[in-house]
């Protein structure tokens, strides 16, 4: 489909290649934002910005890599801004959602990873986004580096830092779990030593 896309950036060619990506985008978007409602805004915005750009996407080597740097940079930029803004809170639930986006895809297994999830959406935005990238998206450390605008070893610090603090926090928390058996278990075993 990418070789396609790099003929006359029509309305037919942008319609055709947006078909393709949103799957993959939307997936992207979601392990990002870990929100339905917040990836399909990221998605829909992302793609609004690559219609807007169309000359300079079709022309690209990968218009679906410069796609993807365009989502990151905006959930990344997104993130800066929200930080600075009071979050409302309201007493509203989310509705119980399936782990499908508005097409049908399977975005992502929840049950297999649902006690590392929360986990990986406490991370600042830019080692979020690398770990998405790398281990849920399977994409090397030079395509995370174009997609993020950023060099190689800037992918695997971050990389490396997302991954001592998910260590360390999962650690932390299994500690904490197995800490008050351990605890009973060395009282005992001391009492019959």
């Amino acid at each position: 489909m990418e070789g396609t896309m790099r003929g006359s950036p029509t309305g037919v060619d942008f319609e055709a290649f947006a078909a393709d990506v949103w799957p993959r985008i939307y997936r992207a978007a979601y392990l990002l934002t870990g929100q339905h409602a917040d990836a399909e805004d990221l998605a829909q915005q992302t793609l609004l910005q690559a219609h807007q750009a169309w000359g300079m996407v079709s022309a690209a080597d990968s218009p679906t890599a410069y796609v993807r740097r365009m989502l990151t940079n905006a959930f990344i930029s997104g993130r800066r801004s929200r930080a600075r803004r009071p979050e409302r809170l309201t007493d509203e639930v989310d509705d119980a959602e399936t782990s499908r986006s508005p097409g049908g895809d399977a975005v992502v297994d929840v049950d297999e990873r649902a006690s590392l999830w929360p986990h990986v959406l406490a991370l600042p935005p830019r080692q979020r986004a690398v770990v998405v990238l790398r281990y849920y998206e399977g994409l090397s450390e030079r395509e995370i580096a174009d997609a993020l605008g950023c060099a190689p070893g800037t992918v695997k610090a971050s990389a490396h830092r997302a991954l001592r603090s998910l260590r360390a926090t999962l650690d932390a928390e299994s500690a904490s779990e197995s800490g008050s058996e351990s605890a009973s278990e060395s009282l005992t075993e001391g009492k019959e030593a």
